[in-house]
């Protein structure tokens, strides 16, 4: 063995120092003078965002010379996840890593693979693959590695060779791999169940979902047929990958659900969670799917978290929040308002009736009205404690009761010696007790009604009560009619961002029985939006009136 000087060692160090940069000598790959890890958070940003790694927001033209704005950004047409989308006439091409880098057949206009990019010959293809050198190229000139101008809507930029080459690495890694919970012969589910939750609740969400992971399986014989004819060429993940359900149970106190949750996700990685219950927040497990970037599709709860940013949860609707809006918006628009009314809301101090109350509250105030009076009773405390907060009131009185069925029964005497004009209910908190409400008092209650409005038989009557279970598996059955056509259009490309994408770009739902119409639009994170306000009818049993139509918000 020949033995070098070390003065000969320390020269060669400082050649590879000054050749390839301190990441050489580390084994640490740099990106713009950044590690990979931190290139692609930059570059997200850039992307997603319009904000370049200096914090200063990116310059770039349209048709020219029209200057655009940062928030004009490469996911507002190119998706989050990279692959495109139709905007009227103009079609916003694929720019995920994949697509980037493989050539595209004039006729098949699509990535050509294995030994047809081989063979393909430059007068068969639309344009070549995208090398680091012409994708840079091309998103400063708007020219294409064929030489094709682009259309001039895509923006150009004025990038630095830094900022150029930390995109260019974010755009060459977007929507590439293989997404945690999928194989090619599986796409792996979970749902949650916390232990606070009532064993027939549990049952109900459990028991449909067994039902449609059932019911998406393929037999067999036909997956064999559908992978040697369709999987080598595009895949169809419906018909080729096993859809497998996981159960997360969850214990304890809501604090520490989070240690659980990513003891699950390491043991067990999932593409997404479907349904889930608790007894009390979701707070928790948004914050989770939202750290790990885990689509969550309709949990059952009646507390999601609203937010205008978050991007991984869809709730069916913001839950009580839309019921507290409705009263206030309904109220308001009656026009029959005494001015010296007194508007009273009664709780207890749960997060169900402050819920209510904080939305009724904030939307009462928006309309231009003063705050409401709020009366807080204790656990044991009965309704006719409401004097209290009429006390030395001249003028009329709007009870608003955000309190649970429980105290349906005693609303009559309660309510006779505060005398209210009118007693708003929630549907919700109210139950099946909701029918148990006193004939003489309906024609004054209003209540809340976030669902499609139930249809009797001709010639019959059917009353409107539906039990807490039967709302489990409604809720299930809409989130079978969300996901099932998005899933069977992944094919080959399996990612959590484009499964989300194709669920906004869905057709509305108008057939289900939990809203009038479940919709989704970019960026949308609620299904139902909007709320009724009813009656109940006379008689021993009364079926729902409608006093407004559906308030759209």
């Amino acid at each position: 063995m020949v033995k070098y000087p070390a003065r000969f060692i320390v020269a060669l160090v400082l050649l590879a120092v000054l050749s390839f940069g301190p990441g050489a000598v580390a084994g640490t790959e740099l990106i713009g003078g950044v590690s990979r890890d931190e290139a692609l958070r930059l570059g997200e940003g850039m992307y997603r965002d319009g904000i370049l790694p200096s914090g200063k927001p990116m310059q770039a033209v349209v048709k020219g010379d029209i200057p655009v704005e940062s928030r004009f950004t490469c996911a507002n047409c190119h998706q989050r996840s990279g692959f495109g989308s139709m905007e009227g006439t103009i079609k916003t091409a694929p720019i995920d890593g994949t697509r980037l880098y493989a050539p595209v057949a004039k006729f098949r206009r699509m990535p050509l693979r294995g030994a047809r990019q081989q063979d393909a010959s430059p007068d068969q293809l639309l344009r070549p693959a995208y090398t680091d050198e012409t994708l840079a190229f091309a998103m400063r000139t708007g020219i294409d590695p064929g030489g094709r101008q682009m259309n001039t809507v895509m923006p150009v930029y004025d990038l630095s060779d830094r900022d150029m080459a930390i995109l260019v690495f974010y755009l060459k890694n977007l929507s590439v791999g293989t997404e945690p919970g999928v194989t090619d012969r599986e796409i792996r589910f979970a749902t949650i169940v916390s232990d606070d939750v009532a064993p027939a609740d549990r049952e109900a969400m459990l028991g449909s979902l067994a039902q449609f992971i059932e019911k998406w399986r393929v037999p067999k014989n036909v997956e064999r047929m559908v992978r040697a004819q369709t999987y080598l060429q595009e895949g169809a993940a419906r018909e080729t990958r096993t859809p497998v359900l996981a159960l997360w149970e969850l214990k304890g106190p809501a604090e520490g659900w989070g240690a659980q949750l990513d003891a699950y996700y390491r043991k067990e990685p999932v593409f997404a969670l479907l349904g889930g219950i608790t007894g009390s927040t979701w707070t928790p497990i948004h914050r989770f799917c939202e750290e790990h970037r885990i689509p969550a599709i309709y949990p059952v709860t009646d507390h999601p978290v609203i937010s205008e940013t978050d991007w991984y949860t869809l709730y069916l609707s913001k839950g009580l929040q839309q019921e507290g809006e409705a009263a206030a918006r309904y109220l308001h628009g009656r026009g029959d308002l005494a001015p010296d009314a007194t508007i009273l809301q009664i709780h207890r101090g749960d997060p169900s009736g402050l819920a209510l109350a904080r939305s009724f509250g904030e939307q009462w105030i928006s309309l231009g009205h003063r705050p409401p009076e709020v009366l807080v009773l204790g656990p044991s405390e009965k309704l006719s404690e409401a004097r209290k907060g009429t006390a030395g009131k001249t003028g009329p009185l709007v009870l608003l009761l955000w309190t649970a069925g429980k105290d349906i029964p005693s609303l009559s005497t309660d309510a006779a010696g505060i005398k209210p004009e009118m007693i708003f209910l929630s549907s919700s908190l109210a139950g099946e007790r909701l029918y148990d409400l006193a004939e003489a008092l309906r024609p004054r209650a209003f209540i809340t009604y976030p669902l499609a409005l139930p249809r009797a038989q001709p010639g019959s009557k059917v009353s409107p009560a539906r039990s807490r279970q039967e709302d489990i598996r409604e809720r299930m059955f809409a989130l079978f009619q969300t996901i099932n056509y998005p899933l069977s259009q992944l094919r080959t490309f399996v990612y959590r961002d484009y499964f989300l994408e194709l669920i906004e770009k869905s057709a509305d739902i108008t057939e289900t029985t939990v809203s009038p119409r479940l919709s989704f639009g970019t960026g949308q994170r609620y299904a139902s939006k909007g709320c009724y306000i009813v009656q109940l009818s006379s008689g021993p049993t009364p079926t729902l009136v409608k006093q407004s139509e559906w308030m759209h918000f």
